[in-house]
């Protein structure tokens, strides 16, 4: 039997962050993957492969539509699907030997098996082979993450009737995909193939797509959607779902009542949710609590009802985000180990990579709404940007809320090219507490994206310059 002063159970972001830090702090640091590759969702089947999709598929979808524009002419333009697979899955490759590369870097050993409980300290790791193995450490880290929801009605055959993870493996372009889910992944995917010609119909229980997001933010992505081939039932769910052996018959209703009608598809892709993955991990033999929704319950330092014992990332709830799991594991590994790290969950950010990209930090106007907090609020369109004229991403828009007294800003939400990469400025801002007039008053270079940010903050007090 090995002893460990840590063991983390799973090497998905969250876990093999995790992992490096209390390396980086002298523990003596074991990671367990059941899987024969590193990296878990994010790199594997999830983060990196479809944003991988998402930019050849845009390279494509410019080709075709914008390039001429530019004086570009390209005849004979055409999509080669089983090289854009074979480069996501190079992607895929080099981030996933990064991580091994990184194990071995910082001195951590790589357990494959599927680990559980034996007590509260004592983990057995079982291999493919049926052999086990068993280990002991001061602290365990529960890092499992989190799996498609599948409910039964929806027949999930893998061939037809898809999650995320089988719809990174298709080589060929679609006509028709039901997308069951107006959410993120849902909406990221679908964009791929709406890019590649497929036309996309989304089913969605709520009445808006990205109902977690800002309603502007929901309203210019539906419009911005349906120009490349999206269609929306909104406030629809689905009865049915019968593959067949070349597509799928997908039965839906009104929510509020009516008659239901079918649409047939090549493809119906499920992205309605995730859960927690805490199948076989042995909870049974510590006092690890799971919730009514079957997360693990952590207190504020995210350590579990069993002394030592710690869990991080989609396993616990929360925005399933990886960076979100990052920092967490971070901050198990510095608090555990004497230090004094924080988190703000307010002000982690959340992202969509369709194009343009969604980004969005802090409260919503909705939010703010219920708190009874008075807010003042500023916005920039895209189209009165002189870089966003430049590259033909005219689509989107800042948006700024700052407390009506204070001025603090409280949220601010982007649609639009580099919103994924702009929201930092944001977050940043917002971490320290400051104002509008904070970046109002910072020197942002021109011709640039971020212009339309210290537009935004301007507008709060109706003294944007270009609008």
């Amino acid at each position: 039997m090995t002893n460990y002063d840590v063991i983390v159970i799973g090497s998905g972001p969250g876990g093999y962050v995790c992992a490096i830090r209390f390396a980086q702090l002298g523990q003596r640091v074991a990671i367990v993957e059941r899987y024969d590759t590193l990296g878990g969702t994010c790199l594997n089947v999830g983060c990196i492969p479809s944003k991988a999709l998402l930019d050849s598929s845009e390279h494509y979808h410019q080709a075709a539509h914008q390039f001429e524009t530019h004086g570009i002419t390209i005849e004979k333009l055409a999509v080669n699907m089983p090289q854009m697979i074979k480069r996501k899955n190079e992607v895929v490759e080099a981030n996933v030997k990064g991580v091994d590369y990184l194990m071995k870097k910082n001195k951590i050993d790589v357990l494959i098996g599927h680990a559980s409980f034996s007590s509260a300290k004592e983990i057995t790791v079982k291999k493919a082979d049926g052999s086990t193995s068993n280990f002991v450490a001061d602290k365990i880290v529960i890092a499992t993450g989190s799996k498609p929801t599948m409910p039964a009605v929806f027949n999930y055959d893998k061939k037809r009737v898809i999650t995320s993870t089988e719809a990174l493996n298709i080589d060929e372009v679609p006509k028709r995909m039901v997308v069951v889910g107006g959410g993120v992944i849902g909406l990221e995917l679908g964009s791929v193939f709406a890019r590649l010609g497929t036309e996309i119909i989304v089913v969605e229980y709520l009445d808006r797509i990205l109902a977690g997001m800002d309603k502007d933010v929901s309203r210019e992505m539906k419009k911005i959607l349906k120009k490349i081939g999206f269609a929306f039932h909104l406030s629809h769910k689905v009865e049915s779902v019968e593959p067949n052996s070349d597509g799928v018959t997908v039965s839906v209703v009104p929510r509020e009542g009516g008659d239901s009608f079918n649409i047939e598809a090549d493809y119906c892709l499920v992205s309605i949710g995730r859960q927690p993955y805490t199948k076989n991990l042995g909870l049974e033999n510590t006092k690890v609590q799971l919730s009514d929704r079957g997360f693990i319950e952590v207190n504020d330092h995210l350590e579990t009802a069993e002394p030592g014992v710690y869990a991080i990332g989609d396993v616990i709830g929360g925005a399933m985000l990886a960076h979100k799991a990052e920092d967490e594991g971070i901050y198990v590994a510095e608090f555990s180990t004497g230090q004094k790290p924080h988190i703000d969950y307010n002000l982690i950010p959340g992202v969509v990579y369709t194009w343009p990209e969604v980004a969005s930090v802090g409260a919503t106007e909705i939010e703010l709404k219920e708190k009874g907090i008075k807010y003042k609020k500023g916005k920039f369109s895209y189209r009165a940007l002189g870089r966003a004229r430049a590259s033909m991403d005219l689509d989107g828009f800042v948006k700024v809320l700052s407390h009506a007294e204070s001025d603090e800003v409280l949220g601010v939400h982007i649609v639009g090219a580099r919103a994924a990469d702009m929201i930092q400025e944001a977050t940043v801002i917002m971490e320290y507490r400051g104002s509008a007039e904070d970046i109002a008053r910072i020197c942002h270079p021109h011709p640039t994206f971020t212009e339309a940010i210290k537009e935004a903050a301007l507008d709060v007090d109706g003294r944007a310059i270009h609008a």
